[in-house]
């Protein structure tokens, strides 16, 4: 058996071989790229890459082999792709890409309506503020589809609802909606969640039997309220809600678990602080628009987009994050409305839609890609806060 150093200078001598093949590959992909200006073809091209692809993996035996090759052809393509766009880029040949929406954005709203789910006192009012200020125009609605609805009714400017807990995940129903309605995601901001235990001034916690909260709080307060099996818990459509509720109950045996900012509002008092068990609990809130919008500062892209059924169409697009160097920040799937078994995937990644080769790479994604859109670009903004 050969000793590891004539392993490794075996492997270099392979490697110089590899190395100017690869070249030779690629001053053969900038004579595609010249060819495909000339006759307006896109870059990509699927049919005849799966095609490659099962040609170059029916030459080897094993099953390992096969999947080895494939990725390896998978980056290889991907590479070549990237090196004719920038050929075609230099010609000045343009593709049409998903960032056409974007040609014409508009300019923030100087004083804003803004809307939210839930009553004053909630944390995404604390949201709101913190985006917009504190002299921000805001009123809360009942409803997150309320929040859409005023949107489409040119009622309000921007709504600010919760898109991620980091205790419970992504908040379904407002990605939904999202995609139902088709507006764009303009910012971002995060408040951290501190939950209290509130009741009417002069009450005593052995005086409480009801506790109320939005389902989220009272499962976020869960192992607080296990210690009181005694209490019986009663959900309501959000937090700050439920301290009105026990406000105007005028009972003291009430209580509501929400913010402190809630309890200054309503004029309770708190009884405990921090009842939920995670104390590094944060919601995310996305800033909506009925229209595109750039900001200054944005680096960070969230885009949606459908795959289909067949092995490595993830990989694939993961490949052309992988070789554009773009950093994939969230990729999660939500089951499609209507469509057994099938999946969207979300995706979040830094970047800047102005960025130099971005529409291409982006095209690339929308052409590998059953369905492919973009949601927003926007300042990434999740920060360490507390709600005001």
């Amino acid at each position: 058996m050969k000793d590891l150093s004539s392993l490794r200078q075996s492997i270099d001598a392979i490697d110089a071989e590899l190395v100017e093949l690869f070249r030779q590959r690629m001053q053969v992909a900038e004579q595609v790229a010249e060819y495909k200006i000339q006759h307006h073809l896109p870059v990509l091209d699927p049919e005849r890459e799966r095609a490659v692809i099962a040609a170059k993996t029916a030459l080897v035996d094993t099953p390992e082999e096969r999947s080895e090759l494939a990725r390896l052809y998978q980056s290889l393509m991907a590479l070549s792709r990237e090196r004719q766009r920038r050929v075609m880029q230099g010609e000045g040949a343009r593709e049409q890409g998903v960032c056409d929406p974007f040609s014409i954005v508009y300019p923030p709203v100087e004083r804003p309506r803004v809307v939210y789910q839930g009553m004053p006192g909630a944390y995404s009012e604390a949201a709101a503020i913190r985006f917009f200020g504190e002299d921000v125009d805001s009123r809360g609605l009942s409803h997150f589809e309320d929040s859409f609805v005023a949107l489409e009714r040119d009622e309000a400017d921007y709504a600010v609802l919760p898109i991620e807990n980091s205790t419970t995940g992504a908040i379904r129903q407002v990605h939904d909606l999202m995609g139902r309605y088709g507006f764009y995601m303009v910012g971002e901001t995060t408040v951290r969640v501190h939950h209290c235990l509130m009741a009417l001034p002069g009450a005593r916690l052995e005086d409480i039997k009801t506790v109320y909260s939005h389902e989220q709080g009272l499962f976020q307060s869960d192992r607080f309220l296990d210690a009181h099996p005694d209490w019986t818990r009663v959900p309501l459509l959000d937090t700050a809600g439920s301290a009105k509720f026990v406000r105007d109950s005028g009972d003291r045996t009430k209580a509501a678990i929400c913010s402190a900012r809630a309890a200054a509002v309503y004029g309770l008092e708190i009884l405990v602080e921090g009842t939920n068990h995670n104390q590094e609990n944060y919601t995310r809130f996305a800033v909506i628009r009925k229209v595109p919008e750039l900001r200054q500062g944005r680096d960070k892209i969230t885009a949606v987009f459908t795959l289909p059924h067949q092995s490595g169409s993830l990989h694939e697009i993961l490949t052309i994050f992988a070789v554009n160097d773009l950093n994939l920040v969230k990729l999660e799937s939500r089951p499609l409305p209507g469509r057994r078994w099938e999946y969207q995937f979300y995706v979040e990644f830094t970047g800047d839609l102005r960025a130099e080769g971005m529409d291409a790479v982006l095209r690339e994604l929308e052409q590998t890609t059953g369905e492919f859109r973009i949601v927003g670009n926007y300042k990434a903004n999740l920060g360490d806060h507390d709600a005001v």
